[in-house]
């Protein structure tokens, strides 16, 4: 069942655009078409080759609209292969060529922890073996001489040696390269004319500054999923060519930006977080919109539970974090966990818990949930493809929450005898009933999701309870509510497509593009010759804004901070360091003066603006022409619950419990809060009780 939405609308596009987000469990696609056309389609995604399952949800959507692939003017993507690449250890066999005596530069990294106390934790493997780790005889001073240069006969003996190994990818990172970029990216050249099909990376082409450790650390993260990625672009765009659509095919960046895919499968450390920054642009887009001052956006799918904050507008982006090691952002003393990236990403804070965590009981007796999931096969064991484990979907089946009989508009079929079967051992095991025992695991799950509100909250200074949240994802409408009281706020909005928001962020997202270079005693040199490379992609109509890296001195992170337009004065400066004074206190509660301010990199950002406007795509779904009915659903104990559609509710507020029921996500009202629609079709969700 595909729910079509007609409505007119003035929407600058000569032709269709499709967004498409694959998830742990569901790919979501949304087409959005000339005259305001809104076809959303949800279809189980399609592990290991999730690119067919984004060719078929896209062919399938297409049907469903009457639109031919050919009117297709944009094809858009979010995707996790590259986070997935990096989770499951399967990127290819890498290389690090560096300059004598930095070899064990991945090994000795920083000396932090993201525990303390944990005499079992084991830092990370490095991506490239100690053995796949060679030096080159060559030495960039810290001014930029070369005492000597790299050998070309060394290098292609080294390119030989490379070649007999059998290795896939190298990543080249010579001592202080950022001030010489030229050696490196010689020894990068060298190295791809005698190793023809090797993906070789140049540090300085990826994150030409300073810090060795951590430009070391992000080159290999690129070399390391660069031949997964590239060959996953490649085999999706045949696909799509081969479906009929000829679009050009832009993918979704960590900062929150669409780039093309061909400088993608190039930097494709760029997309570690494609699919969760979809949903936070959606949702800066709609904070803006509602001129919201402080959003948490709750993004909830069938793997993991995602959480980022909004302020006036924008979202929290950092200059560096990691991946691979759960949290993918580096924070304080929660960093250490994973591998350290040097790139523009939006600060997602994340956790194991989504409709297709496995609920589990430990040697010691507590009920767990996560980070185990059953994902889309097996998928949950009421889903009847044969998966025998407890999950949170087969505990939100069985307390009545999610319908009985089917979801995803009725492309999944649900089982509630299976659910309960599943979940019978584990009742077994801590001596309660099966509704028991679901119900103690939605309050798990909603006791380990606040962990990640409070990491992009009360660890940047801010106060939960200021905001408003924005759930969307598959099962975020339906833990939201739950979550939003646990953490004393009182407003939850739940947007129309909720468990399509990330799909819908994509066609609202602008085209973006970052450079940086280090701190250059003549800026105003460096930033124009930043803004020529950005407008060279981007084209002259991009809007270019420029950003510092600010820290005080002695200090090991930055802050970003804003630079304001025009001539670069010392008005201008003494502006941004007094913004990076208020930042500053704000986040860790301090401040100095401005003798202690360091400059430590240069930024510029070119955007090319959507041609859609996210009230363009914000469409009511169609009344099912069905009666409300009602449901048992257990809050703690059995309670009678309407069930509804979004479009039962009205603009006066309506008192819980209710279950709510869209195509694409079920949104649950509990016992003591009030819901109501807004012109945008929102589901605003307050509490009236304490």
């Amino acid at each position: 069942m595909v729910d079509t939405v007609k409505e007119t609308s003035v929407i600058p596009s000569s032709g269709w655009r499709v967004g498409a987000d694959i998830g742990g469990t569901f790919t979501d696609v949304i087409a959005l078409g000339p005259a305001g056309e809104v076809v959303p389609m949800k279809v189980l995604s399609t592990p290991p080759d999730y690119g067919t399952g984004v060719v078929t949800a896209t062919t399938a959507v297409l049907d469903a609209a009457g639109a031919a692939p050919a009117a297709v003017a944009a094809m858009l993507h979010g995707t996790t292969v590259a986070t997935n690449t990096i989770l499951e250890m399967a990127g290819a066999r890498t290389a690090v060529v560096t300059t004598q005596g930095f070899r064990d530069v991945l090994e000795l990294g920083r000396l932090r922890r993201p525990v303390l106390y944990d005499l079992s934790w084991t830092k990370p493997v490095p991506l490239a073996a100690r053995r796949d780790r060679h030096e080159l005889a060559q030495r960039i001073t810290a001014d930029g001489r070369l005492t000597p240069p790299a050998d070309e006969a060394d290098v292609r003996a080294l390119a030989a040696r490379l070649r007999a190994d059998g290795i896939d990818a190298v990543a080249v990172c010579l001592l202080n390269s950022y001030v010489r970029p030229d050696e490196e990216r010689r020894v990068a050249e060298l190295l791809r004319a005698e190793l023809p099909g090797v993906y070789v990376t140049a540090s300085v082409d990826i994150s030409p500054q300073p810090q060795e450790f951590e430009r070391t650390s992000t080159a290999t993260v690129n070399a390391y999923v660069g031949p997964v990625v590239h060959g996953y672009l490649t085999r999706l765009e045949a696909g799509l060519r081969t479906a009929g659509v000829h679009a050009p095919l832009l993918v979704m960046q960590s900062s929150g930006g669409l780039l093309d895919a061909d400088s993608v499968a190039r930097r494709p450390v760029q997309i570690i977080e494609s699919g969760p920054a979809a949903g936070v642009t959606a949702v800066r887009q709609l904070a803006r919109l509602l001129e919201l001052p402080s959003v948490v956006a709750f993004d909830m799918g069938g793997t993991t539970a995602k959480a980022s904050l909004i302020e006036h507008g924008e979202p929290f982006v950092s200059a560096d974090y990691e991946v691979g090691g759960g949290m993918n952002a580096a924070r304080g003393l929660g960093s250490g966990a994973g591998y350290p990236v040097r790139t523009p990403s939006i600060d997602i804070a994340e956790v194991g818990s989504g409709g297709g965590s496995v609920i589990a009981v430990d040697q010691a007796g507590a009920l767990h949930v996560g980070p185990a999931s059953a994902g889309s096969r097996p998928g949950p064991a009421c889903y009847g493809q044969g998966g025998e484990l407890p999950t949170l979907t087969d505990a939100n089946v069985t307390l009545g929450y999610l319908s009985p009989d089917a979801l995803a508009g009725g492309r999944v079929a649900i089982h509630p005898d299976l659910a309960a079967k599943a979940l019978a051992p584990v009742a077994d095991r801590l001596g309660r009933d099966v509704p028991g025992t679901a119900r103690g695991a939605y309050e798990v799950a909603v006791s380990s999701m606040t962990t990640a509100v409070k990491a992009v909250t009360s660890e940047r200074g801010r106060d939960p309870r200021e905001a408003t949240m924005v759930a969307f994802g598959g099962a975020g409408p339906l833990y939201a509510a739950a979550l939003a009281r646990e953490l004393g706020i009182s407003t939850v909005l739940v947007p129309a497509h909720p468990g399509l928001f990330s799909s819908l962020g994509l066609l609202v997202a602008d085209t973006e593009l970052n450079e940086v270079a280090p701190y250059h005693p003549e800026p105003a040199a460096e930033f124009e010759r930043l803004t020529a490379k950005v407008t060279a992609e981007l084209g002259e109509d991009a809007v270019v804004e420029r950003l510092l890296d600010m820290r005080y001195r002695g200090q090991r992170f930055e802050l970003r901070i804003r630079l304001d337009d025009g001539e670069l004065t010392e008005e201008l400066f003494a502006a941004a360091r007094a913004r990076f004074h208020a930042e500053h206190e704000r986040t860790y509660g301090r401040a100095g003066d401005d003798s202690l301010v360091e400059i430590v990199n240069l930024r510029v950002r070119g955007t090319l603006p959507s041609p859609v406007a996210l009230e363009d795509v914000l469409r009511l779904p169609p009344a099912s022409g069905r009666a409300p009915v009602t449901r048992e659903c257990r809050f703690g104990a059995p309670v009678p619950t309407p069930v509804v559609t979004r479009a039962d509710i009205g603009a006066e507020p309506v008192d819980g419990p209710l279950v709510i029921e869209d195509m694409d996500a079920t949104t649950l009202v509990p016992p003591g809060a009030r819901v109501h629609r807004d012109r945008f079709h929102t589901l605003v969700i307050t509490w009236s009780a304490a």
